[in-house]
Parts: structure tokens; sequence; C-alpha cells
């Protein structure tokens, strides 16, 4: 290691107890054959983000992005440039422990090699050749602090990029009898809750109900769901709901949406905490999922295995309705929703391809 490299290195060596953490600390550790290096780690901190490290003159050169590498030559992103790290970090992955500096899971998103075109304190330009991230980047200096930067992708995505909208309205069920066989339907539970689509994007998700408002701030347990879907993009419709000991629970579901301050609203999430029950799946990494037939949907959403602590995937069933109506009524649930297998997904429609029983 260079003495420059060594200097460079001093900040990291700072914010760090190596007796009580095990991130790797700096090494005599010469530059590899090849092109440059470039690991982009998953932190799971206090908030979500990923940290971007490209190997430069014996270090890690690191920025933190907090929504993640944008794959959408639309969208510009933060990036916070913050202390180099050793070029061990490359390579590494495991937990820093609570109380040390970015306590959190660290796992490695993404790792390769990069063609840096540019180079200077102010601007790096870069083609990325990772399994995962591919294609030429900016990052630039983007405020008058130091360690405020933006990261834009310069050339067209992989794949055509369908634009995630800003709202949805959701498809409505009609309501009905139970149709004469099963057969090509999916049978689901319908719950005592109030409708919402969740909007996720990388650390970040916003609820919208039906009428097309934000419930973000009255559900702030829903929004952890955003981790579990790290750095994808997806929008899912589903039901909040707030059980008590007998099921679904209209009045804390009421206590819950009417609740003011932050204060009650923080309470409230803790003591009545609600259940985001997902169902379908409109939108993943760019694509746009309405016009697939909802047994495609619900493939897609089961393989992202959303299950928590505040949000559950319930499976569907494909036989026995009437079994599980009555099953219902005993529950004092409303009763069943029936989904044709083959419908795409009606946005703001009120269809015969969901029926209400």
């Amino acid at each position: 290691m260079t003495g420059e490299s060594k200097k460079a290195l001093r900040e990291y060596e700072r914010k760090r107890d190596f007796e009580a953490t095990p991130e790797p600390s700096p090494r005599q550790q010469g530059r590899k054959e090849g092109a440059p290096r470039f690991v982009v780690q998953e932190h799971s901190a206090r908030r979500l983000h990923w940290d971007l490290r490209l190997e430069h003159d014996g270090v890690a050169v690191s920025w933190a992005i907090p929504n993640g590498i944008p794959m959408d030559p639309a969208q510009n992103r933060k990036a916070v440039h913050t202390e180099d790290h050793p070029l061990e970090y490359l390579e590494w992955e495991g937990e820093i422990p609570a109380g040390e500096y970015g306590a959190g899971t660290m796992r490695i998103w993404d790792r390769g090699t990069y063609e840096a075109e540019k180079w200077r304190q102010d601007e790096v330009i870069l083609t990325f050749a990772g399994e995962r991230l591919r294609g030429r980047y900016a990052l630039f200096r983007a405020g008058k602090a130091e360690k405020d930067w933006m990261i834009h992708r310069m050339d067209p995505p992989e794949r055509e990029w369908d634009p995630m909208p800003d709202s949805v309205a959701p498809m409505l069920a009609i309501p009905g009898e139970l149709p004469r066989t099963s057969r090509g339907w999916a049978i689901e539970l319908g719950w005592e809750g109030e409708r919402a689509l969740a909007f996720c994007e990388p650390g970040r998700l916003r609820l919208q109900n039906a009428e097309l408002a934000d419930l973000s701030k009255r559900f702030p347990e829903v929004r952890r769901l955003a981790r579990q879907l790290g750095s994808r993009t997806a929008i899912l419709d589903g039901e909040l709901v707030v059980f008590d000991g007998d099921g679904p629970s209209a009045e804390r579901l009421a206590r819950r949406r009417e609740a003011g301050a932050d204060s009650v609203v923080r309470r409230l999430a803790k003591s009545e905490p609600a259940t985001y029950v997902i169902f379908d799946l409109l939108y993943l990494e760019g694509r746009d999922l309405t016009a697939e037939p909802y047994r495609r949907r619900r493939e897609l959403l089961e393989g992202l295995g959303l299950d928590g602590d505040c949000w559950q995937t319930p499976a569907y069933a494909s036989k026995q309705a009437r079994q599980l109506l009555a099953a219902a009524r005993d529950r004092g649930l409303p009763g069943l929703v029936l989904k044709k297998l083959t419908s795409p997904y009606r946005s703001g429609e009120r269809s015969a391809d969901w029926i209400a029983v």
C-alpha cells in the first residue's frame, strides 16, 4: 500500500473499532491484473441503501446510493461520496454490529470490472461489466458540498424499460354468485380491509388507496416491505387489514385511518399494526404486467417471497369454493373473491372477470 493510499484510508480507520467490527482493516494489497474492479453492496442499515465502490489508486473509492443504481436513462439518482475504503472491501460482506458505524447487514449485490473513460475530481464516466450492472454511467458533483453527487445512466438499457406510473386505479369485482364450476378461477378470501396499491422503488414505498390518496404516513409499519424487495421496482395490489383476536377488525382499521398526529400514528402502528395482504402484481423491474393473465401475475408475485411481520401473500385456492365460503362466513369475513386465471388487469374497471361473492 502506497503512502497516498494509507493517507486516503485514515477516515475509514477513524470511524471503526476493528476489535468490534468484522470489516476488513487496511492491509498491503497490490492491484490485481486486468481491468479495475467494482462492487455494489446492498447495505441494510438504519436505512436501506447501496454502496458503490470503484478500485482506483490503491483504494476503493465509495459512494452511498440511497435509491439504488438507476437502470433507466431518464432517472438521475443521488449518490453520496463517502470515505475511501480498503480494497479488501471489494470482496467483503457480513454483519456490522449495532453501535458501530454503518451497523447492519452488508451483502454483495453485484461485482465485476469497469472501464474508466474519464476520472476527474468532480466527474467520473465509466462502463460497468458486471453480472447485473452493465452499461455506461456518469457520476458527477451536483451540490456545494464535496459529498453531493448524482449517478446517471448514459446509454439505453439492455431491454425496453416501461416507465412506472405515478398512480393506478384498482380493478374492481362485481357482486355475484359462485360459478357452477371453479375450474379456471382463483378463489381468494375477501377481507374487511382498505384497498391499497404499493408503489415500490429501491429503499422506499408509497401506499395509495382506491381514491388515489396517499396512505404512506398512516401505515408506516408496511413501508418496511421495501427492504424485502431490495433493489426491485414493483407495483403491488392488496388490502390493509387490522386484526384482533377474532379476525379482521373494521373498528381498529377505522382508528388507523383516522389517526392524525404522528405520535398517535406511531403508537397505533405498534399496538394495532396493519397487515398488507398482497394479491396482485402490476409492474416489476421495468415491465408493465397489466396485460398478463392473472395466473402469470400471481406466479411472479409468489416468486418474490413477500412474507413479513406486517405483510403476507396468501395462496389462492382452485376448488372447494362452497366450503371456503362457509368458512369465511364463520370467521366473520365478507366472503370470497373469484378471479379468472386468464384475466388481464383492467385498471379502474369493475369487471365480471372478478366476482365478489
